[in-house]
């Protein structure tokens, strides 16, 4: 078996936590994907990333948080949950001190969703067209 350095072992909990932050992870699931002991990991993790692997999980799903604030007309309480966040009071503590300020007030500093809205070019097209109605017999005036 060839030797692995550890670093490799703690991108692999790094891109668990990454694809997976919805989930309930904890550090136990983390450093079970490093394949190290929970002490161990948690101390190699912060040497090599410069924070705990909670901070680092907490900070995804805050940053997954700020993007689903901006772009979406979710409720806060539904962004919370859905980031895999368990306390609606927490998560606002949390982002408040991570953003400087409430999830509600990030939000509305930023244009609504409905605002930004992008309508596809195929409905653009289909509601630019003409309508039929320039013909006589669509309006059933046609003379024979």
């Amino acid at each position: 078996m060839a030797f692995v350095p550890p670093a490799r072992h703690l991108l692999r909990a790094k891109d668990l936590a990454d694809a997976r932050y919805s989930e309930p992870l904890g550090v136990d699931d983390l450093a079970g994907a490093a394949g190290l002991s929970r002490a161990h990991f948690s101390r190699e993790f912060r040497r090599a990333f410069g924070e705990s692997p909670h901070a680092y999980l907490l900070t995804r799903r805050l940053e997954r948080a700020a993007a689903l604030l901006r772009n979406t007309d979710h409720s806060v309480a539904d962004v919370c949950f859905s980031v895999g966040l368990q306390s609606l009071g927490s998560f606002t503590t949390s982002f408040t001190r991570t953003y400087g300020m409430s999830p509600t007030a990030y939000r509305s500093s930023h244009p609504s969703a409905a605002e930004r809205a992008l309508v596809p070019a195929c409905v653009v097209r289909a509601y630019g067209r003409p309508q039929r109605r320039t013909f006589r017999e669509d309006n059933g005036d046609a003379r024979k």
